[in-house]
C-alpha cells in the first residue's frame, strides 16, 4: 500500500475527566484508541465533558460511531457533553447521527 495514511489521531488531556482535545483523523484505524481515551474521560469526571474538535477530521462511520457512543455514555453517566470548534462537515454528520440532540455543540469560527 502506498501513500500517506494522513494525520494520526491524538487525544490530548487538557483537564482530566473534564476537557480533551482531539487532533487528526478519526476513522476505523484510530477508533479503538479514541474510544478508550474518551470513555476514560467520561468515567473519570463529573459535570461537563468538553471535547475540542477544531483540529479533528471525521473520515468514516467508525469515527462517527465513537462520538455517538461517547455521547451515549455521557448521558448514561448523567453528564453533559460539549463539543467545541466543530467544523461544518462534522456538524452535519453529528446532526444526522443525532448527537446534537443531547449535546451542546459550538461550531468553529469561520475564517474571514
Amino acid at each position: 500500500m502506498t501513500g500517506s495514511p494522513g494525520p494520526r489521531l491524538t487525544v490530548d488531556v487538557v483537564n482530566p475527566g473534564m476537557r480533551l482535545r482531539l487532533k487528526g483523523r478519526l476513522d476505523a484505524r484510530s477508533a479503538p484508541a479514541a474510544r478508550s481515551g474518551l470513555h476514560a474521560a467520561v468515567d473519570g469526571g463529573q459535570g461537563e465533558l468538553v471535547i475540542e474538535m477544531n483540529q479533528l477530521e471525521i473520515w468514516d462511520g467508525a469515527g462517527l460511531g465513537v462520538l455517538v457512543g461517547t455521547a451515549r455514555r455521557v448521558r448514561q453517566g448523567e453528564r453533559q457533553l460539549v463539543l467545541t470548534g466543530v467544523r461544518a462537515r462534522e456538524l452535519r454528520l453529528l446532526r444526522v447521527a443525532r448527537v446534537t440532540w443531547s449535546s451542546s455543540v459550538r461550531a468553529a469560527a469561520l475564517a474571514g
